[in-house]
């Protein structure tokens, strides 16, 4: 028999979540990610995927995975320290570190796992961490899992990270602190301090690791958040994903070559895990390939999300403080939030809502994220049912 305690704990906390707002409807997609989705048979302008540059669907990049699948297989057959280790891993990681400005770089199989990886591979139990509040669940989950003594500082305020800093290194009581933050927050768009970040760093000895996951493809002329602010030889780690800008999947930590050869000993999701496929490695180098020859994509994701950013501001929608194309509309209450994302979805625009715990509560917020691929008469469309939605439920 099932065990009752389950079905209770299942039953009641289901309801519970449905109640406040906070369950979370999985809408599968008909066909491929693009600027346009087809959900339940309902094309939709689709402003929710992390697709930025449009190369999810890019033909370039499905061919060089055809030809690797051909010349590969389908998987690598292995974990990377026995011989899962194909050449076209090598060429991909070399070609990241290339793109980011470090010595050497380690691929694997998620974003998330690159920081499950990394810092528990460095950081222990005889540690600190400085963590900005709005860091990402992957984030706070590595660092749990490094046992390092946590120590949160507010978002982006400087002041707050200076004294921790001292506190942390001058209390004698942990063998190395690293400060962490995400390069561009994916909720909100707006950009880590970095330059303020290195110097307060270099006060007090701090590791550097910025998760780069939203800034890589989107900054510096897609190289990131770091190559932005040029302090390639300023962060210890760098770490980014190949599932947003570039368009695949899989994760990626850049920076000096002891690092790297450290990772490749210590951190157990590299050890332990089959690697990324020949398709999805091939795919990533071609994707990594087209931003360093061309910024014409880059460019026009910056166009289109200046786009819509001035069209739903001027409609009076709250916006927040994004610096980048990431464009959320901020609504507060959770169940308002849902209901608006629905009657958006009713109308032909697919945005999602997003409620506690992936933000605070009462910051519920629709996400917006205008890519390459989107043309401004889906722009256009998308901003008057905005205006619409927005009067309806007098959000506006």
């Amino acid at each position: 028999m099932p065990s009752e305690t389950l079905d209770q704990f299942l039953q009641h906390n289901l309801q519970d979540l449905k109640d406040q707002g906070l369950y979370n409807e999985i809408d599968p997609v008909d066909g491929a990610n693009g600027p346009e989705i087809t959900i339940n048979g309902q094309k939709l302008i689709n402003l929710s995927s992390n697709n930025y540059l449009g190369l999810a669907t890019d033909d370039r990049l499905k061919e060089v995975a055809k030809d690797a699948v051909n010349s590969h297989g389908v998987g690598a057959g292995a974990v990377r320290t026995i011989n899962g280790t194909l050449d076209l891993h090598v060429k991909l990681e070399e070609k990241i570190a290339e793109f980011k400005g470090t010595e050497a770089a380690i691929a694997y199989q998620s974003g998330f796992n690159c920081n499950m990886a990394a810092i528990s591979a460095v950081m222990d139990k005889n540690d600190a961490i400085l963590s900005d509040a709005l860091n990402h669940a992957s984030i706070i989950d590595g660092c749990r899992l490094s046992k390092a003594k946590i120590i949160p500082f507010e978002h982006s305020n400087m002041d707050d990270l200076r004294q921790k800093a001292k506190e942390a290194t001058e209390s004698g009581q942990y063998n190395k602190v690293m400060v962490i933050t995400d390069g561009v927050f994916s909720m909100d768009g707006d950009i880590a301090k970095l330059p303020e970040i290195v110097e307060i760093a270099e006060e007090f000895d701090l590791i550097t690791y910025v998760d780069d996951a939203h800034g890589s493809g989107v900054l510096g002329k897609g190289a990131g958040t770091v190559k932005h602010f040029g302090l390639q030889d300023k962060i210890d780690f760098q770490m980014g994903t190949l599932s947003k800008a570039i368009g695949v999947v899989g994760g990626y930590v850049a920076g000096k070559q002891e690092l790297i050869d450290w990772l490749k000993v210590r951190s157990r999701p590299f050890l332990f895990s089959t690697s990324l496929s020949p398709a999805d490695v091939t795919a990533s180098r071609k994707a990594i390939d087209l931003l360093m020859e061309s910024t014409d994509l880059y460019d026009q994701m910056w166009e289109n999300g200046n786009y819509l950013k001035a069209g739903l501001k001027e409609l009076g929608f709250d916006i927040g403080q994004s610096e980048t194309p990431i464009t959320p509309c901020i609504i507060g209450d959770e169940k308002t939030t849902q209901q608006f994302s629905k009657r958006l979805n009713e109308e032909g625009v697919y945005a999602k809502a997003i409620v506690f715990p992936t933000v605070p509560r009462g910051t519920g917020r629709v996400r917006n994220m205008p890519t390459a691929a989107h043309t401004k008469d889906m722009l256009d469309k998308a901003i008057k049912i905005y205006e619409k939605v927005g009067k309806e439920l007098g959000v506006i």
